[in-house]
């Protein structure tokens, strides 16, 4: 007898994203893509609930910038209130311990503050939940157990099975948001909790300079439809440039990487 797809608790963490060109607050996009994905999971599994949860500052900026979410069809949003520069892995993780949702989805880095993308990772070490990057789409949940489509360079996917409660990182791979609804953002509710917070550390003795120019990347392919996974997987396909290395030394290996970042322009 065929297991009964379940309903599963879904808690999606937002944060304040920045406008690349502007630079005023908005929904972030990876996080967006997160809701849009949870809200999926609301149709396509009957019975789950989507919660949203934000850890940081109550400011007028950030508070536009968070109802953007809650335009795209929730009614409320818990705000874990704490002051500028706090550690906000400790107050989600105590949050999250006392109420323990099934799924946790994220965007895969922040577009403001450190954005160095090891929030998930450091929440699923202190929670002790298992961790998938790069979710594209969530396949089915039977038995405790979600089947999950992780999304890898150059259009490919990989099937995964993962048991729950884990906390999955999502990109440019994930559906793309829905325009969110000012009238609904508007008469949603924030449920602001006031919380211990610690503070980052590391943070604290960092010393912030004007951004310079970054180094070359190497070209990765993310593509959503299976038409560009297609031409992405093809155009691989008919390189021909590649180089398979074996039995060879550690310094020949070396030499052949930076013969490839030279080719690619990361080093000049």
């Amino acid at each position: 007898m065929r297991p009964e797809q379940q309903g599963v608790e879904v808690a999606v963490l937002v944060s304040v994203g920045r406008h690349p060109i502007t630079g005023r607050a908005r929904r972030a996009d990876q996080d967006a893509r997160g809701l849009e994905l949870a809200l999926g999971l609301e149709r396509q599994l009957p019975g789950s609930r989507v919660r949203l949860l934000h850890a940081g500052p109550r400011g007028e900026e950030s508070e536009a910038a968070l109802r953007g979410y809650l335009g795209m069809g929730l009614d409320t949003l818990t705000l874990l209130e704490q002051a500028e520069g706090s550690d906000a892995i400790p107050a989600l993780a105590e949050h999250l311990a006392a109420a323990p949702p099934q799924l946790v989805i994220t965007g895969a880095r922040a577009e403001r503050g450190e954005g160095s993308g090891l929030l998930p990772y450091a929440l699923a070490e202190r929670l002790g939940w298992p961790l998938v990057n790069g979710l594209a789409a969530v396949e089915k949940v039977e038995n405790g157990v979600a089947t999950v489509l992780q999304a890898l360079p150059r259009g490919q996917r990989r099937r995964l099975e993962v048991r729950l409660p884990a906390i999955v990182s999502v990109d440019g791979a994930a559906p793309e948001a829905r325009q969110s609804a000012f009238g609904p953002a508007r008469r949603a509710e924030l449920e602001a909790t006031p919380v211990v917070a610690e503070p980052d550390q590391e943070l604290a003795q960092w010393q912030l300079s004007p951004a310079r120019k970054r180094p070359k990347r190497l070209k990765i392919v993310k593509a959503a439809s299976a038409r560009d996974r297609f031409k992405a997987a093809a155009a691989k396909a008919e390189g021909g440039s590649g180089q398979v290395l074996e039995g060879v030394s550690a310094e020949q290996g070396a030499e052949a990487i930076l013969k490839l970042i030279e080719a690619e322009g990361v080093l000049r």
